[in-house]
C-alpha cells in the first residue's frame, strides 16, 4: 500500500495556518508531508509565501510525520547552506526528512539579480550543487569552482544517517537524467506521470517514487471548479513558460483568460471523494510509493476531514 501524504503549499496558506493544517492531517491519518519552497506565490490571489525552512523545524517538532521539501540550490540558495539546513534537520529528526532538488523557476530565483540561465545551464549547475551537497553531508571539506563556487566549506553538525536527495522531474528526459544521481524521484500528477516514473526506473533510477497530485474538492462541483480556477489558473502553463516568467503580475496577466475547463486538465476537480479516491488509486497501480495530495483551495481543514477515510 502506498503512503498518502499532505502537501504544504506555502504560496497559498499562511505559515501558522499551514502548521495547524499539517497537524490536522496527521490526526486524520495522512502518513507523510511535503513542503514547497517559494519566495513568491504564483498569483496575487494566492497571497502568501512563508520561508519553508523555518516552518519545517516547527512542523517536524509538532508532528511525527516524515517530511520532504522541493528545493532549487544554485542561485537563491548556496548549496553549502542547503547542505547545512538538510544536515541540521536530519540530525534533529533522524529518518524523517528528504530533500528533492530541482533547477528552479525564475519567479523565485530572479531576486538575486543574477541572470536567469537557460535550462541546460541550470541542469549543469544543479548537478554541481548535488555533488557539493553530497560531499558536505559525507563530512568532507569542499572547495569547488564552476557554475557555483565553494571555498573550504565543511559541515560541523552531521546527521547519523544521510537523508535522501531526490530528483524532481516533469519530463521523461529529466527523469532519465535524475536517475544518474538521485536517491528517488518526485513528479507531478497527470497522464505523463506514469511514463516519467517508467523512464526513471528504466534508466536505473533507485529509491522511492513519489507523485504530487493537484486536486480541488468542495461540497458541490461548482464550488470545486471555482476554487481550482481562482487559485490554480496561473499554473496551467507548460515549461518553459512556468520556468521563465519572473513576476506574479506576469502570471496573472497571461492567465487572465484561462477558462475553468483548462484548469480542470491539470487539477482533478470533483465534489465526489470517491472519484478522487479512484484517481489516487490509479497512481498506486502505477507503482508510486508515496502520493501527496495538494488541495488547491486555501481552506485545508474541510478537505483533510473529507479525505480522512481515503488516506488511512
Amino acid at each position: 500500500m502506498p503512503t498518502y501524504g499532505f502537501h504544504a503549499s506555502h504560496e497559498q496558506v499562511s505559515p501558522r495556518a499551514l502548521l495547524d493544517a499539517v497537524a490536522a492531517a496527521e490526526e486524520a491519518g495522512f502518513g507523510a508531508a511535503m513542503s514547497s519552497d517559494h519566495f513568491s506565490p504564483w498569483s496575487e490571489r494566492q497571497g502568501e509565501s512563508g520561508f519553508a525552512w523555518s516552518w519545517l523545524g516547527a512542523a517536524l517538532e509538532r508532528t511525527s510525520l516524515p517530511f520532504g521539501i522541493v528545493n532549487a540550490p544554485g542561485q537563491r540558495y548556496h548549496p553549502a547552506i542547503i547542505a547545512q539546513a538538510i544536515a541540521t534537520l536530519a540530525s534533529m529528526y533522524p529518518g524523517r526528512f528528504w530533500a528533492a532538488l530541482g533547477s528552479g523557476e525564475a519567479s523565485n530565483e530572479h531576486i538575486t539579480g543574477a541572470p536567469w540561465p537557460r535550462k541546460q545551464v541550470r541542469n549543469a549547475r544543479l548537478r554541481e550543487c548535488v555533488e557539493v551537497i553530497r560531499a558536505l553531508l559525507a563530512g568532507e571539506e569542499v572547495t569547488h569552482e564552476g557554475l557555483v563556487t565553494v571555498d573550504r566549506a565543511r559541515l560541523w553538525t552531521l546527521p547519523a544517517e544521510v537523508p535522501h536527495l531526490v530528483g524532481a522531474a516533469v519530463s521523461e528526459e529529466t527523469a532519465r537524467w535524475c536517475a544518474e544521481w538521485a536517491d528517488g524521484l518526485i513528479t507531478v500528477g497527470g497522464p505523463q506521470a506514469e511514463s516519467v516514473a517508467r523512464a526513471y526506473r528504466e534508466a536505473g533510477g533507485r529509491g522511492p517514487l513519489r507523485v504530487q497530485v493537484h486536486l480541488s474538492w468542495a461540497p458541490t462541483e461548482e464550488e470545486a471548479l471555482r476554487l481550482a480556477h481562482d487559485q490554480w489558473r496561473s499554473n496551467v502553463f507548460a515549461p518553459p513558460v512556468c520556468w521563465d516568467l519572473d513576476r506574479v503580475e506576469l502570471f496573472d496577466i497571461v492567465s487572465r483568460d484561462v477558462p475553468p475547463e483548462k484548469v480542470a486538465e491539470v487539477v482533478h476537480v470533483s465534489a465526489d471523494v470517491g472519484r478522487h479516491a479512484e484517481l489516487l488509486h490509479s497512481y498506486a497501480e502505477q507503482g508510486f510509493d508515496e502520493i501527496f495530495l495538494h488541495h488547491v483551495g486555501q481552506e485545508q481543514r474541510p478537505f483533510i476531514e473529507a479525505f480522512a477515510e481515503i488516506v488511512k
